[in-house]
């Protein structure tokens, strides 16, 4: 069989997954590729003592990769932005194939990376970036090609998910982030995991290759974890919902929804059971209905094997001299749709709504017309014993659908009552039918 070179560029905790299961699994790699893969150098600003190269040629500079001139495919696991573009895009102008694992880079400069990519004939791959070892990339492009699809929604964050399953048993935030920090889960700066920005990258990802439309991650609308509190999330279980950290896409006539926020889940579907580290998309085509894909979203091996199905889908093309089989994104360039990114005050969802009001004859009764004169109708609504000894209560309440902007109005208004202490907390609510 024909011999496939492959250099790693990053040997931390994915790249060294990927070396060990290219090496490990190596002949039934080879049986499914159709050729060898051979890992022909690895270059990273340190060695790793526990990864054994054996004979192959290791290096500190990056760029020996891909001045290798009998390099096929240049795997980047480097990280970050600026670097990572660069090395990127030098690869491309030497003609070299693409492998990559980082969500960042796609999500932000994706764009002009795959239109150096068309000009030059190479392929840029990219599954490893979403959701770890979950093929879920794989899926939309191929998978579920024949389908118009909606809405694409999950956890794609594994450390907002831990934390928000082990808040569940009454513990505070900032207790459950220094646990999940101790035990490697999130990093010393916590500020990409837990305010949504890491699950923004790979929701703008998800959504140009499930709707056709650029990459557009600069319009995406994020709000994090750190202010929700263990009585929201026991009374979202009192009303028979969990709070997930979700990344939301939806397809609508107008343009497109793109979103990631603390979410009401109803306590049946299974997104709403999916917990600890682990991910999970659903996503929802015309042809096929709802389907699901979970499993770890990170890790070395893992998230390697993701990095190792791309090099093996450019390995077939490479061993057989044949162009790319699938576009980019999915959708062929002169098929993409510029559809506008919609405002959150475009929104429709349902709402949560924590309101401190004092004990007073009449609160619950002006608050009711403040909702109805906008619109806005109560599904449930809970008032639950003072935390406090001068009378104040919190009212929880539950809303059917309504936009956005009509929810900004009426919790001006609430916020505006004398009766009303402080800010009106508000988490969105998805029952996904």
């Amino acid at each position: 069989m024909k011999d496939v070179n492959v250099g790693i560029c990053g040997l931390g905790t994915v790249g060294g997954g990927t070396f060990n299961v290219l090496t490990r699994n190596a002949a039934i790699i080879a049986g499914r590729a159709g050729c060898n893969i051979r890992i022909a150098r690895v270059a990273s600003r340190r060695s790793r003592d526990d990864i054994k190269l054996g004979d192959v040629p290791f290096s500190t500079d990056i760029y020996d990769v891909i001045n290798d001139p009998d390099i096929d495919i240049v795997v980047e696991l480097i990280g970050g932005y600026d670097a990572a573009k660069e090395l990127v895009l030098a690869a491309i102008a030497k003609g070299k194939h693409v492998v990559t694992a980082n969500k960042a880079l796609i999500a932000v400069h994706g764009n002009e990376i795959f239109d150096a990519a068309e000009k030059a004939g190479v392929v840029v791959a990219y599954e490893a970036g979403v959701a770890g070892g979950i093929p879920v990339i794989k899926a939309v492009r191929e998978g579920l090609a024949a389908n118009r699809i909606d809405t694409i929604a999950g956890i794609i964050n594994g450390t907002g998910n831990y934390i928000l399953t082990e808040m569940r048993a009454g513990r505070e935030f900032g207790e459950v982030l220094k646990e999940a920090q101790a035990l490697g889960y999130a990093e010393a700066d916590p500020t990409f995991d837990v305010e949504g920005i890491d699950a923004a990258h790979k929701l703008t990802i998800l959504a140009s290759s499930g709707f056709g439309v650029p990459l557009q991650f600069e319009k995406a609308y994020t709000e994090g974890i750190s202010t929700l509190t263990p009585s929201d999330i026991a009374h979202a279980e009192l009303l028979g919902y969990r709070i997930k950290h979700l990344g939301i896409a939806r397809r609508r006539d107008e343009g497109i929804e793109l979103r990631v926020h603390p979410t009401l889940v109803p306590k049946s579907h299974l997104i709403a059971q999916v917990d600890g580290v682990l991910n999970a998309v659903m996503v929802d085509g015309d042809a096929v209905g709802q389907t699901m894909y979970y499993g770890p979203g990170a890790g070395d091996e893992a998230t390697g094997s993701a990095v190792i199905a791309d090099i093996v889908d450019v390995a077939r093309a490479v061993a057989s001299k044949s162009q790319q089989r699938v576009p980019y994104l999915g959708f062929r360039p002169e098929a993409m749709e510029n559809l506008p990114v919609l405002s959150m005050e475009d929104v429709q969802s349902a709402y949560y709504l924590r309101i401190q009001a004092f004990d007073h004859p009449g609160v619950l009764a002006k608050v009711a017309s403040i909702l109805s004169e906008h619109g806005i109708n109560i599904e449930s609504i809970m008032q639950k014993e003072s935390e406090f000894k001068d009378g104040r209560i919190p009212v929880i309440i539950l809303t059917h659908t309504v936009q956005e902007r009509q929810m900004n109005l009426a919790i001006d208004e609430m916020e505006a009552l004398a009766d009303v202490d402080g800010k009106v907390v508000r988490i969105r609510a998805e029952n996904f039918n």
